[in-house]
């Protein structure tokens, strides 16, 4: 029979491998309680957002939304201008809505693709013409995107005539006046199926779901949130409202028929203030409905204790001085953006640079932090 070798170096790699295996159990006995307590704060996090934010908002934009189609079908019903006045003006308050909900563009949104049915610009008016003359585009295909949603309504009841004449005149006395009104028809309706689809999953299983998915991997509800937060701030406010337009990302050139709501001249900096303000509200974790704050991706961040290595102060607090850096630039623009970038551009190259260095405390500082990995790729850097 062969015997246990007793020599001073076996004993040496046991100690080792015993000392090793008692320091890896006493850590595997901490990091429970640390990720216990994280999962409690993403768990109220998670609830707040759902019940407080989301759904209160995708609620209040079916209001608006409703009135919108409702106007819609009286103007196509009866093409006439105190009725494209009426439709205009819903048109303009139910854009102006969805700003607020825009940013949720993950679990429903992302599954329905809303934001492609509802918000691609600039609008392509020769697709819009070529679906007209069809009469039966595919509107689920991507090549359709940006001639659908509010950016192409804001082209057919703001930009298809000079004045108020013109336009009405477009579906009354033009030779194709009922494919225009058939057309106007089907991007309403498409927008409204759309979204029927993405508030009815909210309200029936899927605000359970998400509430649910407490952990912190690429399928739980923290990482499909942040990821879908932060990229609505770096792509579509940041690069889409402002810095697409102002040339931010090519030196040198400068497009402005790129800003959102083109034929509206007057609405492209409610629309872009509405969206910041939604964001920075959701950070803060404010109730939609009475403004009282609720657990926050700022309160997650301050449970977290993370703070900047040089000055000592909190994440939260750095970005949400960012946040009102970035306020106050937008306060200093003037409501038509389309004049704004023609005549005062470094105005918006500003403003866009304030931008860039939230996206940067967002998409880097931030989901460093809470162990979230950016899911998504830009291609202009962070």
């Amino acid at each position: 029979m062969k015997l246990l070798s007793t020599s001073p170096l076996k004993y040496t790699l046991v100690g080792i491998i015993l000392v090793v295996t008692v320091f890896a159990c006493s850590k595997s006995a901490e990091n429970p309680t640390k990720n216990n307590t994280n999962e409690t704060d993403r768990k109220a996090l998670l609830a707040n957002l759902s019940d407080q934010i989301i759904l209160p908002a995708y609620t209040d934009f079916k209001v608006q939304f409703d009135d919108m189609l409702a106007k819609a079908d009286a103007f196509t019903l009866n093409p006439n201008t105190t009725n494209l006045i009426a439709f205009r003006a819903s048109w303009r308050v139910a854009y102006i809505n969805w700003q607020k909900v825009e940013m949720f563009d993950f679990g429903p949104g992302q599954t329905y693709a809303i934001r492609a049915h509802f918000n691609i610009y600039p609008t392509n008016v020769s697709t819009i013409e070529n679906n007209i003359a069809s009469g039966n585009a595919n509107l689920e295909v991507p090549a359709s995107y940006a001639a659908q949603g509010f950016p192409a309504i804001d082209y057919l009841i703001n930009g298809i005539g000079v004045n108020d004449t013109e336009i009405v005149a477009a579906y009354t006395t033009a030779t194709d006046t009922a494919k225009k009104i058939n057309y106007l028809k089907r991007i309403t309706n498409q927008m409204s199926n759309v979204f029927n689809q993405v508030l009815t999953a909210w309200k029936g299983d899927f605000a359970t779901t998400f509430k649910s998915k407490t952990a912190i991997d690429a399928g739980s509800s923290t990482s499909t949130l942040i990821n879908g937060y932060t990229l609505n701030f770096e792509r579509y406010i940041r690069a889409g409202k402002i810095g697409i337009p102002a040339g931010s990302m090519t030196p040198g050139n400068k497009f402005p028929e790129k800003v959102e709501a083109l034929y509206t001249k007057d609405l492209a900096l409610t629309l872009a203030k509405t969206a910041q303000t939604a964001s920075y509200d959701f950070f803060l974790g404010k109730s939609y409905q009475n403004q009282t704050t609720g657990y926050s991706i700022k309160n997650y961040l301050d449970a977290l204790n993370v703070k900047d290595a040089t000055s000592g102060k909190l994440l939260s607090e750095i970005i949400t001085q960012q946040f009102e850096v970035i306020n106050a630039k937008l306060n200093g623009l003037q409501n038509n953006l389309y004049s704004e970038v023609n005549n005062n551009n470094s105005k918006m190259i500003d403003t866009y640079n304030e931008m860039q260095k939230l996206v940067r405390l967002l998409k880097v500082d931030m989901t460093s932090a809470m162990s979230i990995t950016i899911t998504y790729t830009d291609n202009d850097g962070d």
